[in-house]
């Protein structure tokens, strides 16, 4: 899966015909990223109907755009003031701000392309006469688009880094950062795991139970995430450690402590291989990234 992704995501960059803007998108994009949220999708997908197709792995690869835009708008001096992201200097501090922000600006509008290419492909195999298999998965691109693109968004992983922005040094409640994470990390995720269903004709059930896995993964990566913030190292995570507490944001640590960060990191491990033990599953690849990401040291 892995090698078809980054295969896939470097042959739809070359696309773009402007060379210092293809660059940058290259260097946000194609970096020794983690391919969680694509991996996620692809073995959804594959977990509902058996296999993946093309119009999977495309979104897959969009998802993975709209993730690295998020990361080089993310690592900006506006907002986190980052200088190194997966274990190298980040976009604006290789190519400048601006460019950092168009590679951003140009991830995000093509990711929408590469997904819509799949609602109206041209029917030439038909003969004139649109099938209703051909409708069919139309109408699924359209409907995995909308909800990639949901939780993408103003009430998903954009209007999460907003409220995130604006109650930087403010003491908050566990129930508000909670919030904040299930839209800034865990929407994300969610839209995978749930377009992956979507593409692969899950029925209504499954894809809103492939939508729960969704958010509560993304509450123990972002959990996760800030476990290794205060436990491990630039060499090791990739990115520097204690930036949240440089940018007084409130975290799972800073609010409930290391010891009772941990304890719930534990119990929402368990809760996610319970949701995942009640979807019926035609393959094994789904658990292993799942175990994958809850037992990553990065």
């Amino acid at each position: 899966m892995l090698n078809q992704i980054n295969k896939r995501l470097k042959t739809l960059l070359l696309e773009c015909q402007e060379p210092l803007l293809q660059e940058v998108m290259m260097y946000s994009a194609l970096g020794e990223g983690k391919r969680l949220r694509p991996l996620l999708l692809l073995a959804s997908c594959e977990a509902i109907s058996g296999d993946y197709n093309h119009t999977a792995l495309d979104f897959a690869c969009a998802v993975e755009m709209i993730h690295a835009y998020s990361l080089a708008h993310d690592d900006l001096p506006a907002m986190d003031n980052d200088d190194y992201r997966r274990g190298r200097p980040t976009c604006h501090k290789v190519y400048g701000e601006a460019e950092a922000i168009l590679a951003g600006d140009g991830l995000l509008s093509f990711a929408v392309e590469v997904m819509a290419r799949h609602i109206c492909p041209a029917p030439s195999s038909h003969e004139g006469t649109l099938s209703s298999e051909y409708i069919n998965q139309c109408l699924l691109a359209a409907k995995a688009l909308k909800r990639v693109m949901q939780n993408a968004g103003i009430n998903g992983m954009v209007g999460g880094q907003m409220s995130d922005i604006i109650n930087e040094g403010k003491p908050i409640d566990a129930e508000t950062l909670a919030a904040i994470h299930r839209r800034k990390t865990g929407c994300l995720i969610s839209a995978s795991l749930e377009a992956g269903a979507i593409l692969g004709h899950g029925d209504d059930a499954t894809v809103k139970e492939m939508a729960k896995l969704g958010h509560v993964l993304g509450m123990a990566f972002q959990i996760r995430d800030d476990i290794l913030d205060v436990t491990s190292s630039l060499e090791n995570l990739g990115k520097p450690t204690g930036s949240d507490t440089k940018n007084q944001k409130s975290t799972y640590v800073s609010i409930h402590g290391l010891a009772a960060s941990e304890a719930e990191y534990v119990r929402i491990c368990d809760h996610i291989k319970e949701i995942s033990a009640g979807i019926p599953q035609k393959t094994d690849n789904l658990n292993q990234i799942i175990s994958q990401i809850l037992t990553r040291k990065r």
